[in-house]
């Protein structure tokens, strides 16, 4: 059939969620022509994801509507675990302040509002363009590109395309791009529920998890009257049956009754823990839950899709804008997938740590679970901050130095403005004024000397690993650091190495 119409882009991305949209944001910013679809016409009204960090916090600064997304989050309260008789056994917090990326490290959100906020992001972007309620078919790809074909005839060329079509992904699924199972898979049932006045002073007023062996279950302080059950599902128990209202209802007796709150919503999930084999096939990547999906034990999904973009996003746009040369282009596009995967493999390694410690069955080794910590931490419970978990990067565009590949912190300078809305997102020279060095064309130098930061959040870093400046990515991860001169020097002929006169 011959399309009734036939746009030229440089991107295409299907599926609009929060990764396909923060990525059209991204290189719409940046100048590239975007094109992004979603068979949906509006956002899912029930909420997902319920927690950020404060990571995606700066990139929400990046694209401009900080402000508009901050009335819908609060600070994420701790997270108190406790054992088999209801004593605490561990406590998850966040770093103190001055916090290092400028915002509070954890937060809850409700989505709905924040995608709409996305997504109207998207309308000022003139290289965007954005179709809703539209379905891609099927695609192609030659040496040139990606050729998609949408349910109402039309066709878009594209350099690239983006897969950000969720978990069942049919992207995927057409590039043959299998599943790697990293061994997590149980039934849980998750459960919104706005509270009124009477049932929240019914409630604990921290989040909780339950690591009882008879029902695991969490208890998460959401936005405003908010709250989120995810339930542990036994073998024997019919995940419908357990959505049902009354069944929800029955689940949720040990805390609340229907007078005291509204259901929002009750689904039945299989947590999984999954990682695609590859996330690159020619001209098409794999971004979100296309890629990977974790269970929700950290509260990452979301965090880990955002991640993905803001990867893909500054690779793409490197590229795409001619900055490297072409020997280099591939190098720097296949380092996504080589980084990502690493990165999500090790966050979902300790994710699951934390879910075995939630959901050990057996009663007996559940109490020596609990003594086992409580031993470790001489009977006084410590905080234990959840960007602790965190990992850096461990391969791919990093260059082996004290530091590299973990996240940058955002200082707020004198004057009271963020590093980033001062200096961009450019490729950053950021150094205490000790070392003389002077950074290669295409890397912006910011001398903290020169122009001081107000808290101290980079010179507590640099403390920390021995350093005296960082090269920092567009996305804000070190790519190296320097102690001296010479470190310096190597950094330097390092990162033109890979990028060949980026």
């Amino acid at each position: 059939m011959v399309p009734q119409s036939v746009t030229q882009v440089d991107v295409a991305i299907v599926g609009c969620g929060p990764a396909g949209v923060v990525l059209a944001a991204l290189l719409g910013q940046a100048g590239i022509r975007v094109h992004i679809c979603d068979r949906l016409l509006g956002v899912y009204e029930i909420p997902r994801a319920i927690s950020l960090d404060h990571e995606i916090l700066r990139v929400f600064q990046q694209l401009g509507v900080i402000d508009q997304v901050m009335p819908f989050t609060e600070p994420f309260t701790n997270s108190e675990f406790l054992g088999v008789d209801g004593q605490l056994i561990r406590r998850m917090t966040m770093v103190q302040a001055p916090y290092p990326q400028g915002y509070t490290p954890s937060v809850v959100f409700s989505q709905p509002p924040v995608e709409r906020i996305l997504r109207k992001h998207l309308e000022g972007l003139p290289q965007v363009s954005m179709a809703l309620g539209l379905t891609m078919t099927e695609f192609s790809q030659d040496a040139h590109g990606v050729t998609l074909n949408y349910d109402d005839a039309s066709q878009v060329h594209a350099r690239y395309a983006v897969a950000c079509d969720g978990g069942g992904s049919a992207m995927r699924e057409s590039l043959g791009i299998d599943f790697e199972d990293l061994d997590f898979d149980e039934p849980w049932l998750v459960v919104d529920v706005l509270v009124n006045e009477k049932g929240l002073a019914k409630l604990p007023r921290t989040s909780v998890q339950y690591c009882k062996p008879e029902r695991p279950c969490t208890l998460v302080i959401g936005p405003q009257n908010h709250r989120r059950w995810e339930i542990s599902l036994k073998p024997e128990e019919d995940p419908l049956l357990a959505a049902t209202p009354e069944a929800t209802w029955n689940f949720l007796s040990p805390w609340l009754t229907p007078e005291d709150g509204q259901l929002w919503r009750q689904s039945s999930y299989r947590f999984h823990a999954l990682v695609a084999e590859r996330w690159r096939e020619g001209h098409v990547f794999l971004a979100g839950d296309a890629a990977h999906m974790q269970p929700p034990f950290l509260g990452q999904g979301m965090c880990q899709g955002v991640r993905d973009v803001v990867n893909l996003a500054w690779k793409l746009s490197a590229v795409l804008n001619g900055s490297v040369k072409a020997e280099a282009a591939e190098k720097l596009l296949d380092s996504y997938g080589e980084e990502r995967k690493a990165h999500v493999r090790e966050l979902t390694s300790r994710i699951k740590g934390v879910g075995a410690l939630v959901c050990e069955r057996n009663v007996e080794k559940a109490r020596a679970r609990d003594q086992k910590l409580l031993a470790d931490c001489g009977g006084v419970v410590k905080d234990t901050p959840r960007q602790d978990v965190l990992p850096a990067l461990s391969t791919g565009l990093i260059f082996p130095s004290p530091g590299a590949g973990t996240l940058f912190p955002q200082p707020r300078l004198q004057g009271g403005q963020l590093m980033d809305q001062l200096h961009g997102y450019p490729w950053r020279w950021v150094s205490d004024g000790t070392l003389k060095s002077v950074a290669p064309q295409g890397v912006k130098t910011i001398d903290l000397l020169v122009q001081p930061e107000l808290e101290g959040v980079v010179a507590l870093w640099m403390q920390r690993h021995g350093v005296h400046a960082a090269l920092v990515r567009p996305d804000h991860y070190v790519f190296a650091s320097a102690s001296n001169e010479t470190d310096a020097q190597k950094a330097f002929a390092n990162w033109q190495a890979h990028l060949e006169s980026i």
